[in-house]
């Protein structure tokens, strides 16, 4: 979730800064009653899309990285566990640890767990609804067994004798989308989904479905090396297509009859590809803002850093555990105001600690290897 850049760019912090924000309103909505009103519905909606762009986020970072050293470089397997190492000194200490806290927390709070194991190997949700456990978590099961998945097959491609390694590699990623994107019609011919609740839980949610979210990031990485000149010139009107399509999706799908309950197979098949597709629009712009223009903008950056940290705390280890000793539910809307200020003035301020004194050395100590 972070660049794996020398110097930061603006853009793609104010779009990691936007997403993590999108996943910490949606919770907040468990702070206050259940309403149908527009905001909530709006914050609801936003807890998906915040994941969303993380996904095509991660693609277009990690598929810069790869395409780079597949290009120009002989990719050995020394390549791939360099690519692997990298990433794993930056997303698993902060996983391992929040994931420990939440298993103490569990068994303190006298709460039960099942297949603990699991999520020590991203299994928990791989090919099954993901569990109430660290709901957070499945995701990043989507984001490591992908880290996995696409430099081994890479390798393993570059063994042919195929000399054009752009379009090798432009191969592998559209082969790989459509073997996802094929797994969610297969998904749709066996279930009758009717809920957004199960469709979450049982599609969204799980492994096996959702890595072509991720790849269509990698996909836009390959076009902006490949089409340079187009990616910078075409930059505005790509993201005016982006974010008509997430008009679209906010406000034209219940006229259309495009609502779960109507057309589950646009819910199933492609609601989740067209919502990847139009965030990965808004990266020819977002990627050509390089600059902080004005310094006001530097907590841009700030949440931006700590956005891996505040995504694993917020909700099991703060949320739940203050709604454990506050009930909520007796609140009055002025309390839960306050209650919401505490929440989030914890959430941010642990967050940094955390990505301060734990995950920012051991990314110092990985760049130094």
């Amino acid at each position: 979730m972070e660049p794996n850049l020398k110097e930061r760019i603006f853009g793609l912090d104010a779009l990691r800064a936007t997403a993590i924000l999108m996943v910490v309103s949606s919770h907040v909505l468990w702070i206050y009653p259940k309403s149908n009103a527009f905001i909530p519905t709006l914050f609801g909606l936003f807890g998906f899309w915040g994941v969303e762009l993380f996904f095509v986020l991660s693609g277009f970072l990690i598929g810069s990285i790869l395409y780079k050293t597949f290009i120009n470089e002989n990719f050995t397997l020394k390549s791939v566990f360099h690519f692997l190492k990298r990433r794993w000194f930056r997303t698993l200490p902060n996983y391992y640890l929040v994931l420990i806290l939440n298993i103490l927390i569990a068994f303190f709070l006298g709460f039960s767990i099942e297949n603990t194991g699991s999520y020590f190997l991203f299994l928990q949700n791989f090919a099954s609804k993901s569990p109430a456990f660290f709901p957070e978590s499945w995701s990043l099961s989507i984001e490591e067994y992908t880290y996995l998945l696409l430099p081994f097959l890479l390798f393993f491609v570059g063994l042919s004798k195929v000399k054009n390694k752009a379009k090798l590699f432009l191969l592998v990623i559209v082969a790989l989308i459509l073997v996802f994107w094929m797994n969610k019609f297969y998904y749709h011919s066996q279930h009758k989904i009717s809920n957004l609740s199960e469709w979450n839980l049982s599609l969204k949610s799980v492994l096996i479905y959702r890595i072509d979210a991720i790849l269509i990031g990698v996909l836009v990485a390959w076009f902006s090396f490949n089409y340079s000149s187009i990616w910078k010139q075409f930059k505005g009107v790509f993201a005016l297509i982006g974010f008509a399509i997430l008009f679209f999706l906010m406000f034209g799908l219940i006229p259309m009859n495009l609502t779960i309950e109507q057309n589950p197979f646009f819910w199933n098949v492609l609601y989740l590809p067209i919502t990847s597709v139009a965030f990965a629009f808004l990266l020819p712009f977002f990627s050509e803002w390089k600059t902080y223009a004005n310094p006001v903008l530097y907590p841009v950056e700030l949440i931006s850093k700590i956005s891996y940290s505040i995504y694993l705390l917020h909700y099991s280890i703060i949320l739940q555990l203050l709604k454990v000793f506050m009930d909520t539910s007796q609140m009055s809307t002025t309390e839960r105001h306050f209650f919401t200020f505490i929440y989030l003035s914890i959430t941010f301020l642990l967050s940094y600690i955390l990505y301060r004194f734990y995950e920012k050395p051991i990314m110092n100590w990985r760049d130094k290897k």
